[in-house]
């Protein structure tokens, strides 16, 4: 049928679905990634076409270079050139189980050990200058990574798309770590190292942890904190919050983003940083920062798992590390301190959309002003609000007057819930939205449902089982269960004609609430308890034949009720026309039995 369920979570949906949720990608992503898969050229509805053929076939001779070029480097951390790099990694305390499942390499010292591999693999020399793993001189094209320690760079899929190469020799003039530069495949600001390895963690406890290096996400996974990605050479920004997005389902209902940086002046610059993109979250943001300066790796070697994890405890609202890292610019025991403190950190409070967690932090501030009066601060705080609003480079961006931006509908202080705020960044007052009634699932065990919930299942497999007249009563069952009533009435939308489509069970799903998609897929893919022909359609006609005989009885005391309130001297034809409906209700009755 060309569609998936999940009878445990209630997951469902066609290939493309099935691909957008696996991967954690956009439908579109989704589309093109199938399209890549089959070397299908894509046209756009906006009159712009997708990748070209050529194009695609490209894209995968570039990610099979990057697939044999990662093969390549993991065998040969297996020798003995290669002792430095086993050295590196012991000492961090990675063993080979940790190199592998992390899919470590060497990359070996020369000048084309890697180009001899591919070219041997009948890559052409154009080709390998498409994938960022070769430099080009006077004499053509030579390795780009070399002497060096590898990590492979995947995508979401879990694609080879670059290298991170870290140095190993003290005569290697290159910088400490060298990066696959912008291809094709490899564009730094979307990627985010672990990604693959993490995606199923992150979704599950809706939580993601943005950790500096590589050692540094391999420490955290093996330390049990899995959820643990790193960005490669750039800061995190838009486009990783796209992604991360996807994977925490943030839409304002939990969720959780940890930013870990080193306790000294740059990773206090890092982190405020990450304010900058910070009002893209609903979900709640933290700092984690490491007062010694030690990170995960160094953590994890010098005091154990646990440490890791504590680490990940001791994590800070964004907003608290915004105001108090202002406020550490200032001499807080002078008069001139105290007023230069307010005015700098004021605007951080003003930003914060939330009204209670604005006027908790408020608060907070006056006791970290070690203020007396703590209106002077709701004051200080009011007036950034009204220069925050008005300000025009504040429109639409949100940021703090103090260089960071600080994110709307963030949870209230002291680690509360987080919930989305309704409202514009120009401060415009919240309005409610109606509440829009949601129809339940029903429960497939209530035995009330049970007779209609087989019927649709025997209508949508099995159409074909159903003849002119069995449609017709289907069509005037009254269908009590809501949702099932809902892809009864859906069935008649689409049509019996198109039944033998392909499109038709699409056409079913497209004309019930959102909210019973699933539903359809789940009575769709439901097995029958039939193990033949002959007795799925004896199957299919048992069950038809049951729900029409229970519309006949539902008519008929409906009809034996209104007849026993009627006084036949006051409206004989009406007690006449009665008892005929009985009588030809019995009838049709009479005739399922018949035919059954």
């Amino acid at each position: 049928m060309g569609y998936f369920h999940c009878f445990g979570c209630q997951e469902s949906g066609d290939v493309i679905s099935f691909i957008q949720k696996m991967d954690h990608i956009s439908f579109s992503e989704a589309v093109e990634k199938l399209a890549g898969r089959i070397g299908y050229e894509l046209r756009y509805e906006d009159g712009g076409t997708g990748p070209r053929r050529e194009d695609i076939g490209r894209r995968q001779r570039l990610l099979d270079a990057h697939k044999i070029a990662g093969e390549f480097f993991r065998e040969q951390l297996l020798t003995p050139a290669a002792a430095a790099g086993r050295q590196f990694l012991s000492e961090r305390g990675f063993d080979r189980d940790a190199a592998e499942h992390f899919g470590v390499g060497f990359a070996p010292q020369g000048w084309d050990a890697l180009l001899k591999h591919l070219t041997g693999k009948g890559f052409s020399h154009e080709e390998l200058k498409l994938t960022g793993m070769f430099s080009e001189g006077q004499r053509g094209i030579y390795d780009r990574f070399r002497g060096r320690l590898i990590w492979p760079i995947r995508d979401i899929a879990g694609d080879t798309v670059g290298f991170g190469a870290r140095r190993l020799f003290d005569d290697d003039q290159g910088p400490k770590y060298l990066n696959t530069p912008e291809t094709v495949l490899y564009k730094k600001s979307q990627v985010l190292y672990g990604i693959d390895l993490a995606k199923k963690s992150i979704a599950s406890k809706r939580q993601l942890v943005v950790v500096e290096g590589y050692t540094d996400v391999m420490a955290c996974h093996l330390a049990g904190v899995d959820t643990a990605v790193a960005t490669c050479g750039t800061a995190f920004g838009a486009d990783h919050i796209k992604v991360s997005r996807r994977l925490l389902s943030d839409d304002g209902t939990g969720g959780e983003v940890v930013f870990t940086f080193d306790g000294d002046a740059a990773g206090q610059k890092a982190a405020l940083k990450a304010f900058d993109e910070d009002q893209r979250f609903t979900a709640q943001t933290y700092v984690a920062v490491e007062p010694t300066g030690a990170d995960p790796c160094e953590l994890r070697q010098t005091k154990g798992d646990e440490a890791v994890h504590a680490l990940i405890r001791s994590r800070r609202p964004l907003f608290e590390f915004a105001i108090r890292s202002t406020l550490a610019k200032f001499d807080l025991s002078t008069v001139e301190g105290r007023v230069s403190g307010l005015r700098a950190s004021a605007p951080v409070v003003a930003a914060i959309r939330d009204g209670s967690t604005r006027m908790g932090y408020s608060q907070e501030l006056a006791g970290w002003l070690g203020l007396a009066d703590p209106n002077e601060v709701l004051r200080a705080v009011k007036n950034a609000e009204r220069r925050l609003h008005t300000a025009p480079e504040s429109r639409g961006a949100g940021r703090t007057q103090a260089g960071a931006a600080v994110g709307h509908g963030q949870a209230q202080a002291h680690g509360q819930q987080a919930h989305g705020q309704a409202g514009s960044a120009q401060g415009a007052q919240e309005t409610a939205a109606p509440a829009v009634a949601v129809m339940a699932r029903p429960d497939p065990r209530d035995p009330q449902g049970r007779m209609e919930r087989e019927a649709l299942e025997v209508v949508l497999q099995q159409p074909g089982f159903l003849t002119p007249g069995n449609w017709q009563h289907f069509a005037a069952t009254e269908f009590v269960v809501p949702a099932y009533k809902a892809v009864q009435q859906a069935i008649g939308v689409a049509g019996q004609s198109q039944a033998a489509s392909s499109q038709w069970l699409e056409s079913v799903r497209e004309n019930v609430p959102p909210e019973l998609g699933s539903l359809v897929a789940e009575l769709a893919l439901s097995p029958l308890p039939a193990t033949g022909e002959e007795t799925l359609a004896r199957y299919c006609r048992d069950i038809l034949r049951r729900l029409f005989e229970l519309q006949i009885t539902r008519l008929k005391e409906e009809r034996l009720g209104a007849l026993q309130r009627m006084d036949p001297a006051v409206d004989p034809a009406g007690y006449q026309l009665l008892q005929r409906e009985l009588m030809e209700l019995e009838v049709a009755r009479r005739q399922l039995r018949g035919d059954g």
